[in-house]
């Protein structure tokens, strides 16, 4: 059996997959922070939900179900319209919310509106007794794209890094695709090194570089 100190060094680099399964249960997570009465976890509710909402684990009735009372049922659901106002601010859309959306009445849609107005004015919603920050609530939402946005150009760039890797692969010998990377990032070569550049890795990439032929291979890969 492997240990979980294991999986998590397995995890850190670069296989998730292998991490110890601790899993969320997403919508127990939301019922206790809408039962929580902390201003501060409401605030940050447009994040919690748009993470859940990428989980496919979430359903928005499983979370109704584990709020006893009809106080905290219209607490969450003033949640979700908050969430929903947060979203349209930043004119992002999310097919889970699509489906939330069809259950709307025209007071709730109204809310949505004001809740954006607010925030974009910087007013604190109409809620109840409760005084949300709106530079907060952007605030929260803003470090979390932030985050995220990070964390997939990340992944993109290690795909582009893997991706190129393969390519290379296919043209070049591994002692051919070290010495394309010296030239190309300027490290000096040595004397043979040079000699077999020229002579070999060098015409490589000047096939590579002609226009016509990459026009040909594809439309070579189209057919």
């Amino acid at each position: 059996m492997t240990d979980d100190k294991l999986l998590k060094s397995l995890s850190k680099l670069g296989f998730p997959m292998f991490e110890p399964s601790e899993e969320l249960e997403v919508n127990e997570t939301l019922a206790k922070v809408v039962k929580s009465n902390d201003t501060r976890l409401w605030e940050g509710f447009p994040v919690l939900l748009a993470n859940a909402g990428e989980s496919y684990q979430f359903a928005s009735d499983q979370v109704e179900q584990q709020l006893p009372t009809k106080e905290l049922k219209e607490r969450y659901h003033r949640l979700i319209l908050l969430s929903a106002a947060v979203y349209t601010y930043y004119h992002l859309s999310f097919s889970w919310l699509a489906k939330l959306k069809k259950t709307f009445s025209d007071t709730d849609k109204n809310y949505v509106k004001a809740w954006r107005n607010a925030l974009a004015h910087d007013q604190t919603p109409n809620w109840s007794d409760d005084g949300f920050d709106p530079e907060r609530v952007r605030g929260l939402f803003e470090l979390y794209y932030e985050q995220k946005a990070e964390k997939d150009r990340r992944r993109k760039d290690r795909y582009e890094e893997f991706s190129l890797e393969h390519a290379l692969s296919q043209v070049f010998s591994p002692k051919q695709k070290e010495l394309f990377k010296k030239k190309l990032e300027g490290d000096p070569l040595t004397k043979t090194e040079q000699e077999y550049y020229s002579r070999t890795v060098k015409k490589k990439a000047v096939a590579l570089a002609n226009s016509e032929l990459h026009s040909l291979a594809r439309k070579l890969l189209e057919q």
